[in-house]
């Protein structure tokens, strides 16, 4: 196993937190460089989708944030710990 590929608490890696209801874009300021896009997910409910590259500590700070503002978390799942690629997330 690559030691390189594995996660870390200084080194960015891409994750993926989802949230209900729809976030609109000005919360794209307060959470950073997290890409906010909204969906309809099952029975018509909103589900938010923050994604971006970020390091633990900063994600972290985000989910106290989140929590602090008493906005429920779906999931958090890292989608990319490769740190040579910067994209957040392969369409499709």
């Amino acid at each position: 196993m690559d030691p390189e590929a594995n996660l870390t608490l200084y080194r960015p890696a891409t994750y993926q937190i989802r949230v209900p209801g729809a976030l609109d874009e000005h919360w794209s300021d307060w959470i950073g460089e997290m890409t906010v896009s909204v969906e309809c997910a099952g029975g018509g409910q909103m589900v938010t989708s923050l994604t971006g590259r970020i390091d633990q500590a900063s994600l972290h700070g985000l989910l106290r944030r989140l929590y602090s503002l008493g906005v429920p978390i779906l999931s958090v799942v890292c989608v990319d710990q490769d740190p040579a690629n910067k994209a957040d997330l392969p369409e499709g």
